[in-house]
């Protein structure tokens, strides 16, 4: 499939707001296996031309990299209302689905509107179903919650995606970022100013390439379901079930 709706990243490798000094490269060094690099999706919930949850997302993607991992963000642009499109046949629709299969990790960044995520947000999470062609898009990856307000702090909506987000099956880690004020917190060219704020993403973004790389050798293991093997009529391998040993009735030596 030829991804012709990913957002390209734009200074990579300028991080004007990080304190070098204080910062890891490898923030999961020890937890599990780094390579191949961790793959997240990130997505936005705004298509405004100076659109503050893809500015967050832009520097998440910017620090993932820093601290070697694979970024994909997916542009929602012309994504078409769940129910829109007979069979959901439609280019973006796979795309995005293409893409969450892909990932181990995702990011989502919405704005607060009414007190709530946006429409933009809720249509790309509607349109990752649990079950496709017998493949689970979001089941078993980790996720980071974030949002941007346009006053004061609020966590409305980060509160909603972690709901999404264990309806989703997925791990969606302890921390999370909510910018408030947003259009102060970007200068004219897009970056994020050093703040408070700033801070807390990185403090996200380092904690999600943790949860991501210490779950990896046990995804499989931890989504693996009685009620999924059934009814697709697979039993459990003895030979393979070590659990049995733990159960096992012990034999009394007198």
């Amino acid at each position: 499939m030829a991804f012709e709706r990913l957002r390209q990243l734009s200074e990579p490798d300028y991080l004007p707001a990080l304190k070098m000094a204080f910062a890891r490269r490898r923030p999961a060094l020890g937890l599990g296996p780094n390579d191949p690099p961790p793959r997240i999706l990130l997505l936005y919930g705004s298509l405004r031309k100076r659109s503050y949850s893809r500015l967050v997302v832009e520097e998440s993607a910017r620090l993932l990299q820093f601290f070697g991992c694979e970024t994909r963000i997916f542009d929602p642009s012309d994504l078409p209302l769940p129910d829109q499109v007979e069979g959901d046949d439609h280019p973006a629709v796979a795309e995005l689905r293409a893409h969450s299969l892909w990932s181990e990790g995702q990011i989502w960044c919405s704005p607060e509107r009414h007190g709530q995520i946006t429409g933009i947000m809720k249509a790309q999470i509607d349109h990752l179903p649990l079950a496709y062609k017998g493949m689970r898009p979001t089941q078993g990856r980790t996720l980071a919650v974030m949002q941007v307000s346009a006053g004061s702090q609020s966590f409305n909506s980060v509160n909603t995606l972690r709901i999404l987000g264990r309806w989703m099956r997925m791990f969606t880690i302890p921390n999370q970022s909510s910018v408030a004020k947003a259009f102060a917190e970007f200068d004219d060219d897009g970056r994020m100013k050093p703040s408070s704020y700033y801070d807390r993403i990185v403090d996200v973004v380092e904690e999600l390439v943790r949860f991501t790389v210490l779950l990896r050798p046990h995804a499989d293991q931890l989504v693996d379901r009685y009620s999924e093997r059934s009814e697709a009529g697979i039993p459990v391998d003895p030979s393979n079930d070590l659990s049995s040993i733990a159960i096992a009735p012990q034999t009394v030596r007198g």
